[in-house]
């Protein structure tokens, strides 16, 4: 006993705990009712096609099973587990909904094959004829029966298998004996196709027989149970399967040898049983209870590890917490009792053939899945990924497409239903955002292709074809610079790559945990905002010397950081301090963009109109202003603003001259903008324009002139004078693109000497 009084939970071994459901799955209605039909349409060498193809696909899903299950800790939820800690919650989380659904509807089919089988002894002579709903209620004791059964101690159900794994044995033997003991034939070598039509019959008699072999799965769903769950899945998965290939390999040769069975009689769906009873030695004497205990095996391991998958569920928040409550002797009794409830309101359906197709797909989504993740696992390669099972990534691809072909052959349409709902699980518990504990493949996978697409950059150079802002943004605090945040996002607009850096002071920097936290709290911020951005903490020595640091270094290969991006301050020491900054990142080759927001509600409107970028300079600022301004109009609020391209000239042939330039370079860049050429006579000052053209402008583009040691109070002085223009004004300096328009500056022959 322990110390709360509970009974310690008892684990099992490769054979109770995995190979015995396993293979007695396996063995079970297919193999009892449908080989002879199988045999009597396709001919032996067909049928041995048919058996082999089957367990190649169900092979190649095991080998990737274990492969999985030997790389991690397995918990509770066998393939729903294994999922889940590969391709994340929402995959795991809607595949194990899917099997779920599958192994409980299982419960109702099993309990529904074993009442019509037990009830064909129903005396009629003595009772009349049967009562139409004495198979419904035959199955629901049925059904009440394995689920209390199985919620009070899965050491009982298992052990309870062992006899039937006996019997199976018995009535394989009786059938050999009983062969041989008779009169043999040949076996007929082509398909006669006697009940199924030839076009596409081959197809159609390997779906019927396919769900024959999956019955190796539910051993999986042990995993929880099991002392040794890595060890014990590989071997005992790998080993019911080749058992079950043996087995099935033998059946249908002795079924065609044998001349006790006309091959016109068991081509008949209807012939079922007897295709055994009449070939085997003492007739029905251990068929039936064979066939029944096979059946029943069946149903009791849906109903073992149907509960432990929603167990699991449980235990990872995507099912009510309650469902994963144990009993004292360690069993998920509520999560059973709930999972034999759905088996018993399916029995109301009555005939469940149309929802047969339907979990028999479901159940072989777990194929293409478990083969998909091996191969992934594979492909990526990650330094963890070491499986004592090493199979080659196209071997799992050839099971995952042959799984599927499998379910488009059962039925198309359970097929697409059976995507749907899955699509339909993953869409929500991706709505729910539920927080993981552990890596999955999915990081590997993007780590793999970044790595790929890294080194392929790294042989290329940039060019103004292919750049696009790489953005760094300090903030403090995420919600306090929203605006700032939001316009950078906007620059981005799914083509950039913006990042929030958040500096410590490194006399006051919290431990590592605490920054990670800290980190944890930007992205949170970030998602709620409905942003994509990077976020990070740096712990630096002083706010100058750290962002210098930060920016020279941040990134990697071709992705390093092109655009540092400023807020403006209202503290004239602190602009000082800015444009020191600036001068020494311009140095660095980095663009620089100073954004002085003005009218904080008119900013928040969703419908902004108007865009105005002032051309001017020999510096390019130009080039900087026109692409930003172009990535802002990707944004669905920006998408109806007009770009308004002014330039100030001396006189009317200059204006020509640069109105050419600028209409030419963006007809060929495809910018669809409005060029406004202002001839200054009069000589009025650059502010003065400015304000009169631009103050009702819902951003503001200026160049900024690089600042000269020392002058940084009087350059201030004339920034704050132009900041004021318009809802927000920014001021860009391009010191790292590619001149994507120098025509505009050797047509216009000006000099202006402006922050424009």
């Amino acid at each position: 006993m322990t110390e709360s009084g509970s009974v310690p939970k008892k684990k099992f071994g490769t054979f109770l705990g995995v190979f015995l459901p396993s293979v007695l799955t396996v063995l079970g209605l297919i193999m009892y009712l449908r080989f002879g039909w199988v045999v009597g349409n396709l001919g032996l060498p067909l049928t041995i096609v048919t058996v082999l193809l089957a367990n190649v696909i169900t092979f190649i899903t095991g080998l990737s099973a274990a492969a999985i299950a030997t790389n991690i800790k397995v918990g509770v939820g066998g393939v729903y587990y294994l999922i889940s800690r590969s391709l994340g919650l929402e995959t795991g989380g809607a595949i194990g909904i899917a099997f779920y659904i599958s192994r409980t509807l299982s419960i109702t089919f099993y309990a529904f094959g074993l009442s019509e089988s037990i009830l064909i002894f129903w005396p009629v002579e003595t009772w009349g004829a049967m009562p139409g709903y004495a198979i419904s209620v035959f199955t629901a004791g049925i059904i009440i029966l394995i689920t209390f059964a199985s919620g009070k101690s899965a050491e009982l159900v298992l052990k309870f298998q062992v006899p039937m794994l006996i019997l199976v044995v018995l009535s394989i033997l009786s059938l050999i004996a009983g062969v041989f003991m008779g009169d043999l034939r040949m076996p007929e070598w082509t398909p006669a196709y006697r009940t199924v039509a030839p076009e596409g019959g081959f197809w159609i008699i390997f779906a019927v027989f396919f769900p024959g072999v999956t019955g190796f799965l539910a051993g999986i769903a042990m995993s929880g149970d099991l002392k040794t769950p890595g060890k014990s899945i590989k071997n005992g998965t790998i080993n019911s399967v080749i058992t079950g290939t043996l087995v099935y390999l033998l059946i249908p040769i002795l079924i065609s040898i044998t001349a006790l069975l006309p091959f016109d009689d068991i081509a008949q769906e209807t012939f079922g049983l007897r295709t055994w009873t009449e070939a085997a030695f003492l007739g029905g004497v251990f068929i039936y209870p064979a066939a029944w205990g096979a059946i029943l095996s069946s149903a009791i391991g849906s109903v073992l590890s149907g509960p432990r998958v929603l167990q699991s569920l449980s235990m990872d928040g995507l099912a009510p917490k309650f469902l994963s409550r144990l009993s004292k002797t360690g069993q998920p009794t509520i999560a059973t009792w709930f999972t034999g409830g759905i088996a018993l309101a399916a029995v109301a359906l009555g005939d469940l053939n149309t929802v047969a197709k339907f979990v028999t797909v479901l159940f072989l989504t777990l194929y293409v899945v478990i083969n998909v993740v091996a191969a992934i696992e594979k492909l990526v390669a990650e330094p963890s990924y070491r499986p004592a099972v090493d199979i080659p990534w196209y071997w799992s691809l050839i099971g995952a497409f042959g799984a599927l072909y499998v379910m488009y052959l059962i039925s198309p349409v359970a097929l697409v239903a059976a995507l749907g709902l899955e699509f339909v699980c993953y869409l929500y518990f991706q709505k729910k955002a539920i927080e993981q504990q552990w890596g999955d493949v999915n990081v590997g996978m993007w780590m793999k292709v970044a790595r790929f697409s890294l080194l392929r950059m790294n042989k290329h150079r940039v060019t103004s074809r292919n750049w696009r802002p790489i953005i760094l943004l300090f903030a403090k605090n995420i919600n306090d610079r929203i605006e700032l945040v939001n316009l950078a996002a906007a620059f981005g607009q799914n083509r950039g790559i913006f990042t929030i850096s958040k500096l410590l002071f490194s006399d006051e920097a919290p431990s590592l945990s605490e920054q990670e936290n800290l980190k944890e709290e930007m992205v949170n911020e970030v998602r709620n905002h409905e942003l994509e951005a990077f976020c990070e903490v740096n712990v630096v020595d002083s706010l100058k010397q750290g962002i210098l640091e930060v920016s020279k270094g941040h990134g990697i290969a071709g992705l390093k950081t092109n655009t540092v991006m400023f807020g403006w301050s209202e503290n004239e020491d602190a602009n000082v301090n800015q444009l020191k900054i600036i001068r020494q990142l311009a140095s660095e080759g980095k663009n620089i963009v100073l954004a002085k927001f003005n009218d904080h509600k008119a900013w928040k409107e969703k419908n902004h109109q108007r865009i105005d970028i002032w051309w001017g300079g020999r510096d390019n600022n130009g080039d900087l202003m026109l692409i930003l301004a172009y990535m802002l109009k990707l944004n669905k609020e920006w998408e109806k603003a007009e770009i308004n391209i002014h330039a100030v000239v001396n006189n009317s042939i200059e204006g020509d001259n640069l109105y050419k330039g600028i209409r030419e370079s963006l007809d060929e860049d495809r910018i669809k903008a409005s060029v406004d050429i202002l001839i200054n006579k009069k000589g009025r000052r650059f502010p003065d324009l400015l304000k009169e053209k631009s103050d009702g402008a819902d951003i503001v583009f200026l160049g900024l002139k690089e600042t000269e040691k020392g002058k940084e109070r009087q350059h201030i002085a004339k920034i704050k004078e132009l900041a004021e223009i318009g809802k927000v004004v920014v001021f860009a300096e391009n010191n790292s693109m590619d001149d994507t328009m120098p025509i505009l500056l050797e047509k216009s022959g000006v000099d202006w000497d402006s922050e424009g």
